[in-house]
């Protein structure tokens, strides 16, 4: 009798010790513009460590309000540098881990060929009748738009025209669908695809949209969210950064 309990303890000893370790999965609150290379880069994660991460897309003042508001997010990638660090001060992120993952990069565009020119002059011409943005107030995207149009001293002349999606995302659906002849969109969206017309904003019209992300404290238990985060910074993970159009920080 003693030695069938002992043979039965160690067959399942045996089989617990064959029993891989159980993959593990995380909750990610990502900035809308991040929305392709974050779903390519989370495959890629996947295929390689076998964890997986699931992703809420939105604007990033949206996401901070969901992140204040108690949401199971285990890591935020936000569109500014400024949201990061006020999780942190605000005790919703682990302190000290937050840091640039990508940096971002603004562009004129128009599903129309020929609408929009080289120089961006067709911000001083004015000859349409709607220009989408991003919401100045929950996107840094909208907020560098309306910085541009300040800067080339259209601003005021074009807030007529002006028609605001709640997220860079519904900013270039707004073009894309024809209820806006351009708008202001992040480069990610477009640098794959030829269509249309474009200028890219010079760097010198708008302040530097560093796009940082942090581990939140519901994550700070998760080895897969902190494993997720390290990744960003892999060369893998940069080369499909740099796919979209992303810069890094130096």
């Amino acid at each position: 009798m003693m030695f069938v309990k002992w043979f039965a303890a160690a067959a399942l000893g045996l089989v617990l010790g064959a029993t891989p370790a159980f993959a593990g999965s995380a909750l990610i609150a990502v900035a809308a513009n991040f929305t392709a290379p974050a779903k390519e880069i989370g495959a890629a994660f996947a295929k390689k460590t076998g964890d997986t991460v699931e992703f809420s897309f939105g604007s990033t003042g949206k996401l901070y309000t969901q992140i204040a508001q108690g949401a199971p997010f285990d890591a935020f990638f936000a569109a500014d540098d400024e949201r990061p660090e006020k999780a942190e001060a605000e005790g919703y992120a682990v302190s000290g881990s937050h840091f640039t993952y990508a940096v971002g990069k603004l562009a004129l565009w128009s599903a129309k060929p020929g609408v929009v020119d080289a120089q961006g002059a067709v911000l001083t011409r004015g000859d349409f009748a709607k220009i989408s943005i991003a919401s100045p107030a929950a996107a840094p995207y909208g907020a560098a738009a309306v910085e541009t149009m300040t800067k080339l001293g259209v601003y005021e002349t074009l807030k007529p025209k002006i028609v605001e999606g709640n997220n860079i995302s519904q900013a270039h659906q707004f073009v894309a669908t024809g209820a806006a002849e351009l708008g202001f969109v992040a480069l990610s969206q477009i640098n794959l695809d030829p269509a249309g017309s474009r200028w890219v904003v010079p760097q010198a019209l708008y302040a530097p949209i560093y796009q940082d992300a942090v581990l939140l404290k519901k994550g700070a238990a998760n080895p897969a969210a902190s494993a997720f985060l390290a990744y960003l910074k892999s060369p893998e993970a940069l080369a499909v950064l740099a796919k979209y159009g992303y810069g890094v920080r130096n």
